[in-house]
């Protein structure tokens, strides 16, 4: 390759830095460390960008920024975009990690839970027992509950009054606790950096991932369901 036809990796930051002001040395060297990228090397072992290293560079930063598409599912698209081809079907976009992991900040006492969800504070205190919901302990020793604990308690609430009790709910618990412990495993190498395009990528896959397993899930118990009722 010739040295005219070649950016250096702080030349290539110049070249991006118009549509993308965020993007750093360290983005690069990771994209280059998960193989989405691979610049050549020159004798003295510095990295030399061709053009088509730099538009490849501006895709995969296009994929995340409108997309908010996990690095995995980008590498698995930059084949077809290298050939020119549109891929046959869209994949689904996760939804932003932003978004999907915010946060309102509301906390409740016991009794307010019991208020907001219709649950009475012995069904509450027995969800807990069960592990269904879990109470925050604040510095004072005072026990809230975040908003999404409410989702659950008012879901809850709905199972309760058809004749399931607490101890049934656990269940619920245990199979969230094992897709957990699932997605988890699959971002392993992700969380154990603490730089935040790690980060990042760990928080698309995980959002992705586990809106992805809540639709699978439910799209199989209602099929099963439905399989019952037409038995």
């Amino acid at each position: 390759m010739a040295r005219a036809e070649a950016h250096t990796i702080g030349e290539v930051i110049n070249l991006l830095r118009e549509e993308f002001p965020d993007v750093t040395v360290s983005k690069l060297r990771f994209l280059e460390g998960q193989k989405l990228i691979e610049p050549r090397r020159s004798p003295s072992g510095y990295r030399e960008f061709s053009v088509s290293d730099l538009e490849r560079i501006r895709y995969i930063l296009r994929q995340q920024r409108d997309h908010y598409l996990p690095l995995k599912v980008i590498k698995s698209k930059l084949a077809a975009w290298q050939r020119g081809d549109d891929p046959v079907a869209e994949l689904p976009e996760g939804p932003p990690p932003e978004a999907y992991f915010a946060s309102s900040g509301v906390s409740m006492t016991p009794p307010e839970l019991a208020k907001a969800s219709s649950l009475t504070r012995k069904q509450v205190a027995a969800l807990v027992e069960h592990g269904v919901i879990e109470p925050m302990v604040l510095d004072d020793g005072k026990e809230v509950f975040r908003d999404e604990e409410l989702i659950v308690a008012r879901a809850a609430y709905r199972l309760l009054r058809h004749g399931l009790e607490p101890r049934h709910l656990r269940s619920f618990r245990l199979a969230a606790d094992r897709e957990v412990e699932l997605l988890r495993q699959l971002t392993a190498a992700q969380l154990r950096h603490r730089n935040p395009d790690s980060r990042q990528q760990a928080a698309e896959i995980l959002a992705d991932c586990a809106q992805a397993g809540r639709e699978l899930s439910e799209t199989m118990v209602r099929a099963h369901l439905r399989r019952l009722l037409e038995a």
